[in-house]
């Protein structure tokens, strides 16, 4: 079983993830969360919920499936592409 995060390394996880997905405009973006909501997260005004957790977990899980498709069409493209003479 892992082991709990202390509030502020629960804090600085989030703030971690957010910077992640690209910074809080993305991050609210991708989370359909409103940007306000976020920097009063990262700022500490709010305190960052488990269920918070769970969804930036779940929308981690969703940003590493999109990243290794895009990363599989690239390696495709590059193995059909012909070589650089140079």
């Amino acid at each position: 079983m892992a082991a709990s995060l202390s509030i502020d390394e629960r804090h600085e996880h989030f703030a971690y993830c957010v910077q992640l997905f690209g910074g809080t405009t993305a991050f609210s973006r991708r989370l359909g969360i409103d940007e306000r909501a976020i920097r009063r997260f990262l700022n500490g005004e709010r305190p960052v919920s488990a269920g918070l957790l769970e969804d930036t977990a779940k929308a981690l899980r969703l940003l590493i499936t999109e990243a290794t498709t895009a990363e599989a069409q690239i390696a495709a493209t590059l193995r059909v592409a012909p070589t650089d003479p140079a």
